[in-house]
């Protein structure tokens, strides 16, 4: 048997879900359904909200994404071990 719930929500919010929704194949309906369901299997509540990039963080990745176009970096590692050795020279 289905029911109707009726939930406020901002309209960005929804517009950008539905969009993702969307993007998955997927109605925002069947998307909150499938996640009422988990949280009813699971009894577990997560969330995650990003947090915004404050102005020091923006300025940090810009100069760490010069010095990469720069090849001012190392190079790149796959695991740990390749990291240390690297590090001990």
């Amino acid at each position: 048997m289905k029911t109707v719930m009726s939930v406020k929500i901002d309209k960005d919010v929804k517009t950008s879900a539905q969009e993702v929704a969307k993007s998955a194949g997927l109605t925002l309906s069947s998307l909150v359904n499938a996640y009422l369901r988990q949280l009813s299997a699971t009894r577990h509540i997560e969330f995650f909200a990003p947090e915004p990039m404050t102005p020091k963080l923006e300025k940090l990745i810009g100069k760490v994404e010069a010095e990469r176009k720069a090849g001012e970096i190392s190079q790149e590692f796959t695991n740990a071990d390749d990291f240390l050795t690297a590090l001990k020279k």
